[in-house]
C-alpha cells in the first residue's frame, strides 16, 4: 500500500510499504528517501505517536492515508502547528488548512479519496474543518475496534459461549451488510420512496385527486371533502358509527349513490364518510370490483369498465405534498373500515355491524339461520345465482336491500 508523508518544512514523500511493516523499518526507509536519521525522526498518525515497535495494521493505518513526521529538533513547534488533538481535530487547523493547501499533490489525492474533506479544506469554514476531521477520527477509530473484535474473535476459545454468541452475531451482521450492498448494486429502487397510485377523477362535478386503494374495503371520502362536491346533504346517519382499525375514525354515515367521473364516462359510486380531516377521497375495493377495474403497473393506468376508460397514474410532480404526507392517515382509514371493525355503536358504546343487525358478528359470519334463508330464497326469485346471493347478503350483513342493490348493479 500507498502511505503520505508530510513533514515539518512541508516536503511530501509518498511511499509504498507493506501493511505489516513496523514503524521503525517505515522510518528507515524514509531516511534513505529524504536523509533525516532514523533515530531523529517522530511519526504521528491521528495526532498520536508512532512507537517503532508497532506495526502499520495494528495502528490502522491505510492505503493512501497521510502521516506526520517531525524531527526531535522541532518536535514540539510542529505538533503545536500541524499535529492532531487526540479526537482527531487538527491542533492549529488554520496551520493545517494552509499546509494541506499549499501542497497540490496532497489535494489532488484527497480529492480522490475523500471529496468532502477536500472541498472543507478549499473553503473558509474551520469550524466545518474540524468536525469533518473529527468524524473522520471515529469512524477509524470504530472500524479499527471492529478490527480488534474480529481479530479477538478469531483467537476465543471455542467453549466460550458469550464467544460464539458474538461470532455468530458477527457473521449474521456481515450476511446482512452484504445483502445491503448487494441491493444497493442490483435493486436500488428498493431504497426510494415508493408514491401510492392517484387519479384524477370528478366527484359530483368537483375534481380532485383519488388515492386508488385496493386494500381498502369501502370507498371512504371524508366530511369536508363531501361538503366541497354538494354530497353532505345525502349522508344517511343511520350508518354511522365507529371504526376501529390501526386507529380510530368516526363513521359519520353513507352518501348511498353518487356520480363519480373518469376520463369521460360517469359511474355511480357509494361512499363511507368518515370524520377524518387528513384524508380526503380513498376509491377503495368495492367501487373497484363493481366497476371491473384493472390496475395495470406495466403502462402506469387504471382501466375502468374492462378497459373502456383507462385513466394514468399521476406521477410524483402532479401529486400534492400534502397528499404524500397523508398517504399514512389514508391507510389508517382503510383499515379501519376493514371487515369487522366498523359499525354503529348503541349507547352502552358497544359495536354492532352495520345494517342494522344485532348479532355482533363480523361481515362474513351473518348466521344462515331461518331468516337468512328466505332472504336468500327472496333474491333468488328475482334470477340471481344463489352464490351470488350469499355473497352479497355477507358483504353488507344481511341487509336485503343493500344486497338487491349491489346485485342490480353489478
Amino acid at each position: 500500500m500507498k502511505i503520505t508523508v508530510m513533514t515539518a518544512d512541508e516536503q511530501i514523500i509518498t511511499v509504498d510499504v507493506d501493511p505489516h511493516e513496523t514503524v521503525e523499518n517505515v522510518k528507515a526507509l524514509l531516511e534513505v528517501e529524504i536523509s533525516v536519521p532514523l533515530k531523529q525522526q517522530q511519526l504521528l498518525y491521528n495526532g498520536k505517536e508512532m512507537r517503532n515497535f508497532e506495526k502499520l495494521s495494528e495502528l490502522g493505518v491505510k492505503d493512501d492515508d497521510l502521516v506526520m513526521m517531525v524531527s526531535t529538533a522541532a518536535s514540539t513547534l510542529s505538533t503545536n502547528n500541524l499535529g492532531f488533538n487526540p479526537d482527531g481535530s487538527a491542533v492549529n487547523p488554520e496551520a493545517f488548512q494552509q499546509h494541506v493547501r499549499s501542497d497540490s499533490n496532497i489535494m489532488a489525492q484527497l480529492f480522490q479519496s475523500d471529496p468532502e474533506l477536500a472541498q472543507v479544506v478549499l473553503g473558509n469554514d474551520l469550524n466545518r474543518l474540524q468536525e469533518i476531521l473529527r468524524e473522520r477520527h471515529q469512524q477509524r477509530s470504530k472500524l479499527r475496534s471492529q478490527q480488534e473484535e474480529e481479530l479477538a474473535l478469531h483467537y476465543a476459545d471455542p467453549f466460550d459461549v458469550e464467544a460464539q454468541k458474538k461470532i455468530e452475531a458477527a457473521i449474521r451482521q456481515k450476511g446482512i451488510d452484504e445483502n445491503w450492498q448487494a441491493a444497493l448494486e442490483h435493486n436500488p429502487e428498493a431504497f426510494a420512496r415508493v408514491v401510492m397510485l392517484y387519479v384524477d377523477m370528478e366527484v359530483n362535478g368537483v375534481p380532485l385527486k383519488a388515492f386508488v386503494d385496493s386494500g381498502a374495503q369501502s370507498t371512504i371520502i371524508s366530511k369536508s371533502c363531501a361538503e366541497r362536491c354538494g354530497l353532505l346533504r345525502l349522508l344517511d346517519q343511520r350508518y354511522k358509527g365507529i371504526a376501529h382499525g390501526v386507529g380510530q375514525s368516526e363513521i359519520l354515515g353513507r352518501i348511498h349513490v353518487a356520480p363519480i367521473k373518469i376520463g369521460n364516462i360517469f359511474y355511480p359510486c357509494s361512499f363511507t364518510v368518515l370524520d377524518a380531516p387528513n384524508m380526503e377521497f380513498l376509491f377503495g375495493l368495492d367501487m373497484l370490483r363493481k366497476h371491473q377495474c384493472i390496475i395495470d403497473l406495466k403502462e402506469n393506468l387504471l382501466r375502468v369498465g374492462g378497459g373502456e376508460v383507462s385513466v394514468p397514474f399521476l406521477q410524483e410532480k402532479d401529486i400534492p405534498s400534502r397528499f404524500l404526507d397523508e398517504e399514512r392517515y389514508s391507510k389508517q382509514a382503510s383499515s379501519s373500515v376493514a371487515p369487522g371493525t366498523s359499525g354503529t355503536t348503541d349507547r352502552s358504546n358497544n359495536v354492532v355491524p352495520l345494517g342494522g343487525q344485532s348479532s355482533g358478528g363480523s361481515r362474513g359470519d351473518v348466521a344462515q339461520g331461518p331468516v337468512f334463508e328466505a332472504k336468500v330464497a327472496k333474491l333468488v326469485e328475482l334470477g340471481f345465482g344463489r352464490d351470488a346471493v350469499i355473497q352479497a347478503l355477507k358483504l353488507f350483513d344481511g341487509n336485503e336491500e343493500q344486497a338487491a342493490g349491489f346485485l342490480f348493479g353489478g
